[in-house]
């Protein structure tokens, strides 16, 4: 039986998620976030899926005159259930200045939407990113698959696609593209969506921040017809890779930033052990007393460090020319 939330957390919680919603809104509100003012065209609302929901709908940001430049393929986070490309202005903004072409996807939302709808719509923009950005300056064999939470945990899904034969129509579309990623940005992710459980076994949590994060199990996981097929472990891609042998196609270098205060953090210290038992280049890095997201956050020094540990992390995995 699901364990039901007290109205004083769910006031709690519906606070938080308004204040990360509205700090992201009222700072892309700002001249200085105008992607012209950076030498930056972004192009909005591109459908890549033929569907008539704007879910289906992508941004690029393109620094002027690129040509065959690399791509971030960014993916909102948001626990499956809100937020969007046009709260992650920064994101989109923070790469193309760096020189890349920045992909940055909508997709269908829980709990409206359950699992696997955020997954199918991850992987029918990565098929339509290959086809159609060389069309718009970018290299569709220079990719970075990004994400942050819950976009952390379906940029993990995707990747894994592109590198294991899965039996589902959505993860053999990536599969037959073959094309893997070559690097993987994967902040604070929640990759294991089935035990939420797991966060008060090894730590004391205040009960509306308990129920925010099993609040993604209740609304992406446990309406989904899926919930009880072997497709559901692609909800866990953590679990996936810690019982993995081999991929069948090489995983790419991946780079994992996290704060230590963030409830989640023992996610990414699971993902960067599954993946260094794979041999899989991986570098997490640990920001001490940083909370979620932290790195959205530009006026901390930390977040201003992880940005630059990211960049330098690219710069020698997928560099752009200057």
């Amino acid at each position: 039986m699901t364990e039901r939330e007290p109205l004083h957390s769910r006031i709690a919680g519906r606070a938080i998620e308004a204040f990360f919603f509205g700090s992201a809104t009222l700072g892309g509100l700002s001249p200085l976030t105008t992607p012209e003012r950076h030498g930056i065209e972004r192009i909005a609302d591109i459908p890549y899926r033929r569907s008539g929901h704007r879910a289906h709908h992508l941004d690029i940001y393109r620094p002027y005159g690129a040509e065959k430049a690399p791509v971030v393929f960014y993916i909102h986070g948001g626990g499956f259930r809100f937020m969007s490309k046009d709260t992650h202005w920064i994101m989109g903004l923070g790469f193309a200045r760096r020189g890349y072409i920045v992909v940055s996807i909508n997709y269908r939302l829980a709990p409206r939407h359950p699992f696997p709808a955020a997954l199918v719509d991850t992987c029918h923009a990565y098929s339509w990113v290959l086809e159609h950005i060389g069309d718009y300056g970018g290299d569709p064999q220079q990719i970075v698959v990004a994400g942050e939470s819950a976009g952390a945990n379906l940029a993990t899904g995707l990747t894994l696609g592109t590198c294991i034969e899965f039996r589902e129509s959505w993860m053999k579309r990536v599969w037959e593209c073959q094309q893997v990623p070559k690097a993987m940005l994967a902040a604070c992710g929640i990759f294991q969506v089935s035990d939420p459980q797991r966060y008060r076994r090894k730590q004391r949590l205040p009960d509306w921040l308990y129920h925010r994060i099993s609040e993604v199990n209740r609304a992406y996981l446990e309406p989904s017809s899926f919930r009880h097929r072997r497709s559901s472990q692609l909800a866990d891609p953590v679990v996936i890779l810690e019982n993995l042998d081999r991929p069948h196609r090489p995983l790419p270098p991946t780079f994992a930033p996290v704060g230590t205060g963030d409830p989640l953090l023992d996610d990414t210290r699971r993902l960067e052990q599954a993946l260094s038992a794979l041999d899989v280049p991986v570098e997490a890095r640990y920001y001490p007393g940083e909370a979620h997201a932290f790195h959205a956050f530009l006026w901390r020094r930390n977040a201003r460090q992880c940005w630059a540990d990211t960049y330098e992390f690219l710069d020698r995995h997928v560099p752009v020319d200057r």
